[in-house]
């Protein structure tokens, strides 16, 4: 396939012009034109670079970039080895950030909101698309069997906060990634919990003091699933070869 035509295809599924966004969507560094080998991951760290390379990947395809708002522009340090890592083997970079958290079908809410069991998911902010979602559980769960739950699915145990809180969750605010800022828009509408992947002091205060659960799974983990389904829908779609490749991260 064609890098072009690929950073086409990924632009319309994602619907790249429907959000603002702190940092370019698509192709960040362009490589080969012809595409056969795609490694995908959570961030385009060194490692991943790496194992790119060593299985002669044509592309990586990745939800944390390069390029961000106000980032030092000079290709130095650690940046730099990056990006001559990319260009000396010839390897196109894709990057979609907001796009992928916010997809309807393969976005990391809508994935990890589904391996969790919620359903019907709604915009948590008062206009589309928004960046926290909500759901409801079919019957409603304890706080404990949701921390089971998120355990097995990433991997690792949450941080939580369920001072105050209710019994039962039915109705669960979500964002994964930096979301711990949307946890009083979450009490203000009435969630049982708040699930994102990071936490700030001031989160725990917001927690215990609007009596909802807090749940912090982890940014890199609560962000695995969009990137493993764009890359799912890629090999199924088109005829390229697609690996996810987890670099493990605690944070």
């Amino acid at each position: 396939m064609n890098n072009r035509h690929l950073e086409t295809i990924l632009n319309e599924k994602l619907n790249i012009n429907a959000i603002r966004d702190y940092g370019p969507n698509g192709l960040q560094v362009e490589g080969k034109k012809d595409i056969k080998k795609i490694i995908t991951g959570v961030t385009a760290c060194q490692a991943l670079l790496d194992y790119a390379v060593s299985q002669n990947a044509d592309a990586i395809i990745v939800h944390h970039g390069y390029f961000w708002k106000n980032e030092d522009p000079r290709l130095i340090g650690m940046k730099g080895k990056r990006i001559k890592t990319l260009m000396q083997h010839d390897i196109n970079l894709y990057a979609y950030h907001l796009p992928l958290d916010v997809h309807p079908e393969l976005g990391n809410n809508a994935q990890l909101a589904m391996l969790l069991g919620l359903n019907t998911l709604q915009p948590l902010e008062d206009k589309t698309p928004s960046i926290p979602v909500w759901g409801e559980f079919d019957t409603p769960i304890s706080p404990a069997e949701l921390q089971i739950r998120l355990q097995n699915l990433l991997g690792q145990t949450p941080l939580t906060s369920h001072d105050n809180a209710p019994t039962q969750i039915k109705r669960l605010g979500l964002c994964t990634g930096g979301g711990q800022d949307y946890i009083d828009l979450a009490a203000l509408k009435g969630m049982d919990a708040y699930l994102t992947g990071e936490v700030s002091e001031r989160t725990i205060h917001s927690a215990r003091e609007q009596g909802i659960h807090f749940y912090a799974g982890g940014h890199h983990a609560t962000e695995r699933y969009g990137i493993m389904a764009l890359g799912k829908w890629l090999a199924e779609n088109y005829d390229v070869d697609v690996e996810f490749k987890d670099i493990p991260n605690p944070a």
